[in-house]
């Protein structure tokens, strides 16, 4: 299986994120605004919770400077990145020397009328989740927060960015992939 296996307990700050930067995942900015003022992270711990009520879950270290923004506003936007979006993904990631609202210089972003988050929704985000926060709890360095998805937008012909390994890639989707009982590039009901 591996290359290398260590059981060891002393897993030390780099390695941590070393393996975790193992798996793919999408790569999503997860925005918020609050006072007129937005904020945003690249966020690669965004997960499904519960469809009933619908939940997501996101993990944003105590440190990340959006954090305050998130937490004042109590509602948040997910944006998944759509393919070729890399140079969003390393603004939002901290990999360039932007912050605050200027990280929103780079890309097409608007705030969708209907959301009550009021948060910068990317223009063409393969999808796009308004959530409002029902729980917020501790967990090392990390806050973790629980919300409840009430709108979405959504780009079925769209394709995905992974963060993998440090890096971006596409990912490459069957022509099947189906929403709702929608076939991709139909609308979903």
């Amino acid at each position: 299986m591996s290359d290398h296996q260590d059981r060891s307990s002393d897993i030390d700050f780099r390695t941590f994120w070393r393996l975790m930067g193992m798996r793919p995942v999408s790569a999503a900015v997860v925005t918020a605004s609050h006072d007129g003022l937005a904020a945003g992270l690249l966020a690669l711990s965004v997960t499904h919770v519960s469809a009933s009520p619908p939940t997501v879950l996101v993990c944003v270290g105590r440190s990340t400077s959006a954090l305050a923004t998130i937490k004042a506003a109590n509602r948040f936007a997910v944006n998944y990145l759509p393919a070729g979006a890399n140079e969003i993904a390393h603004v939002f990631g901290g990999r360039r020397n932007l912050s605050g609202a200027d990280r929103f210089t780079v890309g097409s972003w608007a705030r969708m009328a209907d959301w009550a988050s009021a948060a910068p929704v990317l223009a063409d985000a393969v999808l796009a989740l308004d959530c409002h926060v029902s729980t917020v709890f501790e967990c090392g360095d990390t806050e973790i927060i629980a919300a409840r998805i009430e709108g979405f937008a959504l780009d079925q012909n769209a394709t995905p960015l992974l963060a993998y390994r440090g890096g971006y890639q596409a990912m490459a989707l069957p022509n099947d992939v189906e929403l709702n009982g929608a076939k991709k590039g139909e609308k979903a009901s």
